[in-house]
């Protein structure tokens, strides 16, 4: 699977997924795009997983039309000992991924449900929390 890691995490994160194809933003050449171009950049290069711990992509961009999935990593912080705990959920996740989704993985929870976009929407316009 390939990963495609935000310039907001760690890039030492990257050591704690063995077995992906794992590049952070920086190294695949796509440092300081904004979110928008940077998952067009991503899908373009050919990665098929998003991971980041920006907690607002979701309702900041229409994720609907792309072609990978997006994980975000809920911590205490985007330092690295803070994340860490969470990767062994995280490589259950990449494996899992599908287009059109987002995958939250927290501490509390280690790895809720992927759901669709489109059912993150009409929950959160219920008032259903995720």
């Amino acid at each position: 699977m390939r990963i495609l890691i935000d310039e907001c995490v760690d890039e030492r994160f990257r050591n704690a997924l063995p077995g992906h194809d794992c590049q952070t933003a920086r190294y695949a050449g796509l440092a300081g795009l904004k979110n928008g171009e940077l998952l067009t950049a991503a899908e373009t290069a050919g990665f098929e997983v998003f991971l980041t711990v920006d907690q607002g992509i979701e309702y900041q961009q229409n994720l609907i039309p792309r072609k990978l999935a997006i994980i975000i990593l809920r911590a205490k912080s985007n330092r690295l000992k803070d994340l860490l705990p969470l990767a062994s959920s995280d490589r259950g996740a990449a494996t899992r991924a599908k287009w059109h989704h987002i995958s939250l993985i927290t501490k509390e929870t280690l790895a809720l449900p992927s759901r669709s976009i489109r059912a993150r929407k009409a929950a959160a316009s219920a008032g259903v929390k995720s």
